[in-house]
């Protein structure tokens, strides 16, 4: 490959890794807003509804977003490797602007149910999509700094849903001047991130398809994108499995933790006036430098395997600190504890990596989609265990402790399993024999 070519291949690969960071970024953006908005929207659409009302509401909502993000990744991932992962990124880029838009306009729960499915379909599928564009695309010495850098930036989008979330008044202002309409913030919230994902499908001019993706496109001969190579062959569903679970202590940290702070760990811990949109913004703060601090460690030990041992250990340790050690903290130190928490569940980006790494071509789309939204999904599971503990007359810290003890065990055995993939060579096919 001459000079030319070499620096428009260089090219490419640095505008797909800009638009799938920024496109992980409104999706984590949509994925956090949720949370922090749903209290106000429902307040405005359910009409002076009770507190347990609006609370069970919200709940049933966030039920169905993952509902659509778990029918989204099976979507998604099949298309992207029948079709290709650049539609994939574009297409759920697409479907899941397109739903905070209209989510904007929502007047019934009915409505916001079917958007909030819709926009899961929709943000299942960027970061799989993207991932394994990237990995196929760059070097396998150097993939690593490139799924860090999605997700490092990705993270920051809910810093911004927080912020936006719970700040959006100037911004409903000069919507009010330019449109005549008076937004709520809430409102401005979902406009604000339709707005992004649309304008970022301008930035779809000069993309280019995987090379792996292509060369095996039009070989009818080859099963591509089909679940029978994963769930029916047991060495695949064995690592898929294993992928999975440990991704869990991710979302232990994220869904029970963290998004539980107002209503059971800030009283646990003494502290008064929580807010969970603020308590979910330090730790994807924390969660962002973890993954740029995660992908940097891996270059450097050539590891991923190891990275994840020393997260996991970490996030262990933090997690006991968090629910034992300290009592009657100040509401700054909760914060900082959230933030060290999403620190220790920065090993994100080497997850969905190594997600993508353990499959050859064909299904690479299809592990790399489905894996991350089953760990997504997996805190329905957590909570569910969570509130079964609690009802057993346990307290909150213990039923926590216990729950991410589990967690954790799992994951480092699962860890212990997997192959090391640090600079494996991506361009291979699966052919194993299905059961």
């Amino acid at each position: 490959m001459n000079a030319t070519n070499i620096q428009k291949k260089n090219r490419q690969i640095a505008l797909i890794l800009i638009v799938a960071a920024l496109g992980y970024f409104v999706d984590i953006y949509d994925l956090v807003l949720f949370g922090v908005v749903k209290a106000e929207s429902l307040t405005q659409i359910m009409h002076g509804a009770s507190e347990a009302s609006i609370a069970a509401t919200g709940k049933f909502l966030f039920n169905m977003q993952m509902l659509g993000m778990l029918i989204g990744g099976l979507l998604w991932g099949i298309l992207g490797d029948k079709k290709g992962r650049l539609k994939v990124l574009f297409g759920s880029i697409l479907l899941y602007s397109v739903a905070n838009l209209a989510n904007a306009f929502v007047t019934d729960v009915p409505t916001y149910t079917v958007i909030r499915i819709i926009a899961g379909i929709g943000l299942a599928g960027e970061l799989g999509a993207g991932i394994t564009l990237v990995s196929e695309m760059m070097s396998k010495e150097k993939r690593g700094y490139g799924t860090m850098i999605i997700v490092t930036f990705g993270a920051l989008g809910a810093v911004v849903a927080s912020l936006v979330g719970s700040k959006g008044e100037a911004i409903g202002d000069f919507l009010k001047a330019f449109s005549g309409i008076q937004f709520a913030n809430w409102q401005v919230a979902y406009i604000i991130g339709g707005l992004m994902g649309i304008v970022l499908l301008l930035l779809r001019v000069g993309t280019m398809e995987s090379d792996f993706f292509k060369d095996l496109k039009h070989d009818s001969s080859i099963r591509k994108g089909d679940l029978k190579l994963i769930f029916g062959n047991k060495t695949n569903l064995i690592k898929y499995l294993h992928c999975i679970v440990i991704g869990i202590p991710i979302w232990y940290v994220v869904g029970l933790l963290i998004m539980n702070s107002k209503d059971n760990f800030g009283p646990w811990l003494g502290v008064e006036n929580v807010v969970n949109g603020t308590a979910v913004m330090y730790a994807y703060i924390g969660l962002s430098f973890g993954d740029l601090l995660s992908g940097i460690l891996s270059q450097v030990f050539k590891s991923r395997k190891l990275v994840v041992y020393l997260y996991l250990m970490f996030t262990a340790v933090i997690t006991c600190i968090f629910l034992f050690v300290l009592k009657d903290v100040s509401l700054s130190t909760y914060y900082f504890l959230c933030f060290l928490l999403g620190t220790g569940t920065g090993y994100w980006a080497i997850f969905v990596t190594i997600a993508a790494e353990q499959f050859g071509t064909n299904i690479r789309s299809t592990a790399a989609n489905t894996i991350p939204n089953f760990v997504r999904g997996s805190v329905n599971i957590i909570t569910l265990f969570f509130g079964l503990l609690v009802a057993q007359g346990l307290t909150d810290g213990i039923a926590a402790f216990a729950v991410g003890l589990f967690f954790l065990l799992l994951a480092l055995f699962s860890i212990s399993k997997l192959k090391e993939t640090f600079g494996k060579d991506l361009n291979y096919i699966e052919t194993g024999e299905i059961l």
